[in-house]
């Protein structure tokens, strides 16, 4: 079985950040999202993996997951020209996953217990597609799966009135006759080929299509709340080690992962909460739930519950809280601020308080 990763979204809700970097490679607790999804297909069996990746961004994919060896994976790149939907990109694999069965996952979603269960149910049953869903308690703002008899008879996009609590977490196992079902639809209101209408395509030619109840959580980490939310489940599961010297002038408190060429100077860190390498703490206090990626600058400053991306400086700002903050970053001041800070900010930015 193949599995095919649909990552050529533009990431219209996390700009500015994704106008200098895709969605699926933000680091949340410092790596990027989709080598989660990676870890999840390599659990589950799966070798042979095709990352679905817009033209724009083929390159920035190849370079950060190359062939995928690292990942002990198969990785081809499978080029959807135009944004045309979700079923579009499905079609733009046909090649790639012949007439074998195959898993789509996509790429922005994050499972706390991976696939593998997933893929056992489905290759040890007789659908011809099998749903991944999640009881939520306002389905209104999902796709919503309304079951019977052990099989779903109908897909709502987000309903007024849902005919049930279930929605679709945005992971997928089907057989050939998806490929039938996409050629027979047409595109939406918003002129994309919607992979919910194939699968209730398959459901109105009889074929089997059931569901499969997600157990743990999960996170759509499309808006710049839901990568800080997924960063602290995360975080939530760190396993300590202190790999770079603490000083007796600074204090480590909790579950916190320091890797090697940190320097920590008149600091606390209380966890959780990941630093990576060649990052500089000074005068600071870091907080829990935050994720400083390497080469981070971090100087008489207050921050926590953040993702600072790879090589952000962060100077005498007083406190920071709830932010998302992009590569090369530099935020500074003038005189020492009384407030909080909240931010989403993108790659090279540049930010001077005063």
């Amino acid at each position: 079985m193949k599995a095919i990763v649909l990552c050529a979204g533009e990431g219209t809700r996390l700009r500015p950040l994704t106008h200098t970097s895709a969605k699926h490679l933000i680091p949340v607790a410092n790596r990027p999202v989709i080598e989660y999804t990676l870890d999840a297909l390599r659990e589950a069996g799966l070798r042979d993996v095709g990352i679905v990746v817009s033209p724009n961004v083929e390159e920035e994919f190849r370079a950060a997951l190359g062939d995928g060896s690292r990942f002990g994976l198969q990785l081809s790149y499978i080029i959807q020209e135009r944004p045309r939907g979700l079923a579009h990109a499905v079609q733009c694999a046909r090649e790639f996953v012949g007439d074998e069965p195959f898993l789509v996952y996509l790429g922005d979603n994050l499972l706390e217990q991976g696939v593998k269960a997933f893929v056992q149910a489905f290759e040890g049953g007789d659908a011809n597609a099998l749903l991944l869903l999640a009881e939520v308690d306002d389905p209104r703002r999902f796709g919503v799966a309304e079951l019977r008899d052990g099989r779903i008879v109908r897909l709502v996009e987000k309903p007024k009135e849902p005919p049930s609590h279930l929605a679709i977490v945005g992971v997928y196992l089907f057989d050939r006759h998806i490929f039938e079902a996409i050629q027979s639809i047409k595109p939406s209101a918003r002129g994309e080929l919607e992979l919910t209408d194939a699968v209730q395509a398959l459901i109105e030619r009889g074929h089997r299509v059931k569901p499969y109840l997600l157990k743990g959580w999960w996170k759509d980490v499309g808006l710049p709340e839901d990568m800080l939310d997924a960063n602290r489940l995360l975080l939530e599961t760190l396993e300590p080690r202190i790999e770079s010297p603490v000083p007796e002038d600074s204090r480590v408190i909790g579950r916190v992962a320091i890797a090697p060429g940190v320097t920590i100077e008149r600091s606390e860190l209380r966890g959780p909460l990941v630093v990576g390498p060649g990052a500089v703490i000074r005068d600071s206090f870091v907080g829990p739930f935050t994720a400083l990626d390497r080469n981070v600058v971090i100087e008489e400053s207050e921050i926590e519950y953040s993702i600072v991306m790879a090589g952000a400086t962060i100077r005498g700002t007083g406190r920071i809280d709830h932010s998302l903050i992009g590569r090369n970053v530099v935020i500074g001041r003038n005189e020492r601020p009384p407030e909080t800070y909240q931010f989403v900010i993108g790659d090279n930015s540049r930010v001077q308080l005063i």
